[in-house]
C-alpha cells in the first residue's frame, strides 16, 4: 500500500532526514584516520570497531529509510533514531558546559532531538504501511 512516505514530499523529507548521515558515513570511509580520531576523541574504544559500526548504521539505516518499504524502512528509521540519541548524549552533553559552549551544545542537542522525532514519525508511517 502506498503512503505519504511514497509521495515526492515524503521522498524529500526522508532524503533531508538522511542527508547528514549519508554525508558523515561517506566522509568516514574516505577519511578513515579521521573517523578513528573522532571515536577516540569521545572515548569510544576500540575506535575501529565504533567507527565501522557508526558507518554501518549511518549508511545502512539511511539506505533502508530511502529505498526500503514497510518494516525494513521502520527498522532503518529506528536504528538512526537510536544512533542519534546515543551520539547526541555523547557529543552534545550541554549539562557539562557553561557559557557559549553550553548554548551551542544545547542548540545541537535540541536539533538532534528533532531528527529523532522525524525518524520516529517515518517509522510509525512505515509500520502503518504493513498493517493497512
Amino acid at each position: 500500500m502506498s503512503s505519504s512516505l511514497s509521495t515526492p514530499a515524503g521522498w524529500f523529507a526522508r532524503a533531508a532526514l538522511c542527508l547528514a548521515f549519508v554525508y558523515s558515513g561517506v566522509a568516514k570511509i574516505l577519511d578513515w584516520p579521521g573517523a578513528l580520531a573522532e571515536q577516540a576523541h569521545f572515548g569510544l574504544e576500540p575506535a575501529a570497531l565504533f567507527a565501522a559500526a557508526t558507518i554501518a548504521v549511518q549508511l545502512g539505516g539511511s539506505a533502508l529509510v530511502l529505498f526500503a518499504r514497510g518494516r525494513a524502512r521502520a527498522l532503518g528509521a529506528l536504528a538512526l533514531a537510536a544512533f542519534t540519541i546515543a551520539a547526541t548524549l555523547i557529543a552534545h552533553a550541554f549539562w557539562r558546559e557553561t557559557g557559549i559552549d553550553r548554548f551551542r551544545d544545547l542548540n545541537a542537542f535540541l536539533e538532534h532531538i528533532g531528527l529523532v522525532g522525524g525518524f520516529v514519525l517515518v517509522a510509525a508511517l512505515a509500520w502503518r504501511e504493513t498493517r493497512a
